[in-house]
């Protein structure tokens, strides 16, 4: 199982580490720790160093509530930065997290390798046909509504039946354009309750029969720390003991903020696996 990132083929049959740079100040858990060039570029090289695959760049909190950022705003966060980092790290696979076309366009002209959009392309009906354009991988992540919204949109008929529903409406209308490298995202914390986002985890491994990648982004997020009775800052060890529910699920790419120990989750799984009798 690989996918194309800019000409390079990227196995992802061994699980590959997703390291989350956060430039917006109210995100969840690290909001305006990265907010000048210095700290960035040593985040960036601190996680680069420990194992990360894929550096996710995001400019607008998606946490719940969040406020709204305008267009011209979130452009003018996130483009330097990618100028930045392309200039400072020329091999790197950036991933940019944002649900608009313009945004993920003018990042992937400054050399951004896959596109990580909440909404799958239905916030913007024109992310599709931008990825298409760049042909470029895609994040497609499941959400009802909208950050600011979300919360209040957690009822379904049956949780498993209707995302995986969702995505194959998603998946054949990324298709229809030519778009193939397709990642999917289930959308813990999004529009779901913490019992519901533990029965996603639980029954994660339904989505491998949709045959495409999995991204398992829990890293210290709610249903950890309100379960553990802690909060964010101390939720690491509980984002671990999940990382590792999540790759025995099939889970093909951690989303994390701590690289290193998402790193050494993936090898222990590695090589636990390879002690698993063969089919």
């Amino acid at each position: 199982m690989t996918i194309n990132c800019k000409g390079e083929l990227i196995d992802l049959s061994s699980p590959k580490i997703m390291g989350i740079l956060n430039i917006t100040p109210d995100s969840f858990f690290d909001g305006g720790k990265y907010k000048d060039e210095k700290s960035i570029l040593l985040q960036t090289k601190k996680m680069l160093n420990e194992g990360a695959t894929f550096i996710d760049v995001g400019a607008y909190s998606s946490r719940p509530g969040a406020e709204a950022v305008t267009e011209e705003e979130e452009l003018a966060r996130i483009l330097p930065i990618v100028v930045l980092l392309m200039k400072e790290f020329p091999r790197i696979l950036l991933s940019i997290d944002t649900f608009r076309n313009k945004i993920a366009s003018k990042c992937l002209e400054a050399g951004a390798a896959l596109i990580n959009d909440i909404s799958a392309g239905k916030i913007d009906d024109k992310m599709l046909s931008v990825l298409a354009k760049h042909k470029t991988p895609y994040v497609m992540m499941h959400m009802k509504g909208t950050p600011q919204t979300m919360q209040q949109k957690t009822n379904y008929k049956e949780l498993l039946t209707d995302i995986m529903h969702y995505f194959s409406e998603r998946v054949s209308a990324a298709r229809a354009l030519g778009i193939h490298d397709i990642i999917i995202d289930p959308g813990f914390g999004f529009a779901k309750t913490t019992e519901q986002n533990f029965e996603l985890l639980q029954k994660l491994d339904l989505f491998q029969s949709l045959n495409l990648p999995i991204l398992a982004g829990l890293s210290r997020k709610s249903m950890i720390y309100q379960t553990l009775e802690t909060n964010a800052e101390n939720a690491l060890n509980g984002t671990t003991a999940l990382n590792m529910i999540a790759l025995s699920k099939g889970a093909n790419i951690l989303r994390v903020h701590d690289v290193k120990e998402a790193v050494e989750c993936a090898k222990l799984y590695k090589n636990l696996m390879s002690y698993a009798p063969s089919s």
